[in-house]
């Protein structure tokens, strides 16, 4: 199994729009640089069929050092989360029924 890279990505962009190789990784530079900018500024990025990405802030806590057994504080930050839609989620369990009450895509 390899995994998907820019490359790939716009190697595919290049194959099926038409653009040129730079033209198609200067298109893909351009999605992923206004989706970072989006969810550094806080906002959520909603990607139709696909899925969600959202900004989270998690809050100081006690964590635990695992060899130790000693407590350490963990700082507050900030996370990114993916919540996929349930038409990606489909695709990728084929035959299973779609969860009841659940307000994804």
């Amino acid at each position: 199994m390899t995994t998907m890279t820019r490359a790939h990505l716009a190697e595919a962009i290049y194959a099926q729009v038409g653009l040129s190789r730079n033209e198609s990784a200067a298109l893909l530079e351009t999605v992923l640089e206004k989706m970072s900018a989006a969810l550094e500024a806080g906002e959520p990025v909603k990607i139709s069929a696909f899925g969600s990405f959202v900004v989270r802030q998690k809050g100081k806590r006690v964590g635990r050092n695992p060899k130790t057994g000693v407590e350490v504080p963990i700082q507050p930050r900030k996370v990114l989360a993916f919540r996929p839609s349930h038409v990606l989620k489909a695709r990728l369990n084929p035959g299973q029924a779609p969860d009841a009450g659940s307000d994804d895509e």
